[in-house]
């Protein structure tokens, strides 16, 4: 659950939420509450924080379903002795590199997305919110 608040009532709905924003013009128990402030009062920012989480979850599972799939593929070959240990060394360090290029996807598609639309950036609080 996302929460969106500037005011002082706000503030207990923020610490609650998974995830909060306030825009920083907004009373200052409300940005301490939030997770993350973004620039001015409009509200473009959040439908480009939930497209961001939606991009960054659609990543996580294909991730996950490429690990799981070559965890099934690749164990019961190493297992079986069908595959040699360097064999299935380098197999592991290109499944991680796989699993790590699809991340950064997210992070330069995210770019590009911003300059396109001209969306306010979003800044995550490094002490603020709520654990």
């Amino acid at each position: 659950m996302l929460m969106v608040g500037d005011g002082l009532n706000d503030a207990p709905a923020l610490a609650a939420a998974h995830a909060s924003l306030s825009p920083v013009t907004a009373a200052h128990v409300s940005q301490a509450a939030a997770d993350a402030l973004f620039l001015g009062r409009r509200l473009a920012p959040v439908p480009a924080v939930l497209a961001a989480g939606r991009r960054a979850r659609r990543l996580m599972l294909q991730n996950l379903w490429f690990s799981a799939g070559y965890n099934l593929l690749a164990v019961p070959l190493a297992a079986a002795g069908l595959l040699t240990p360097l064999i299935a060394a380098l197999a592991m360090s290109g499944s991680s590199l796989v699993v790590t290029l699809n991340a950064l996807r997210a992070r330069s598609r995210e770019g590009r997305a911003e300059a396109a639309t001209g969306s306010l950036p979003v800044v995550p609080l490094p002490t603020g919110g709520h654990s």
